[in-house]
Formats: structure tokens, sequence, C-alpha cells
């Protein structure tokens, strides 16, 4: 099973930028996916972001298109999310996902049960 560590949560204001990464040790292939995830205190799971390490097809949710991007260097084997613009209700903790399977939506990733220890983002107004 691949272990996945994030790094680069923190606070910044409203409009601000932050970029997470997850290191992932131990063997990835072509066939899984990879994603973010979020939940904020009270509130359910939200998938973010995913990627499909096979076809390197990317999804996000609705609430971070346009100012989220996902990527995935391969050649470290860590995966990043670059976070633009950010609001007030982006504020959550953030986990990195992975699974082998093709069904690699925002809908799934949250669900995936390799996950880890997760992030801390605040955004202040």
């Amino acid at each position: 099973q691949v272990q996945l560590v994030e790094s680069g949560g923190g606070s910044v204001q409203a409009g601000g930028s932050l970029r997470l990464s997850c290191a992932a040790s131990g063997y990835t292939s072509g066939r899984d996916c990879m994603g973010w995830f979020r939940q904020a205190p009270g509130k359910e799971r939200e998938g973010v972001a995913t990627i499909y390490t096979g076809s390197g097809v990317k999804y996000y949710a609705d609430s971070v298109k346009g100012r989220f991007t996902i990527s995935r260097d391969s050649a470290k084997n860590t995966l990043y999310l670059q976070m633009n613009s950010l609001k007030p209700e982006d504020t959550a903790m953030y986990y990195c996902a992975a699974a082998r399977t093709t069904y690699c939506t925002t809908a799934s990733v949250s669900h995936f049960d390799n996950r880890g220890q997760g992030t801390q983002v605040i955004v202040s107004s």
C-alpha cells in the first residue's frame, strides 16, 4: 500500500495562495487514482480534485474549478494541489488519497481508505 504524507497547509488571507504536497512512498502504477478531499468541522467530506495516473485525466469540484490545480510529478512520486484565490469557505483539513481504481472522480476520492494524515488550511477574511 502506498504511504501518503501531506504538507503545505497553513493560514492565509482570502485571495491568497497555498500549494499542498503529498509525498507517496511505495509503488504507484499507471492504474492509480490520486486526489484530494477536504473536511471542515461539522461538515461532510468533499472531494476536491483527482488525477488518474494512467491518462492524466483530472476532475475538479465545482466549488474549486478555475482556482485549484491538481498535478503530479511522477519522478518525485508527489501529488500537488495549487490553490489560488482562496476563500474562507476553503478552510478545512485537506487529505491526500489514493486507490487502484478507474473510478477516479471527486465523488470517489473521499471514500478511499488509503489517505494521509491531513494538512490544515485556514483562510481568513
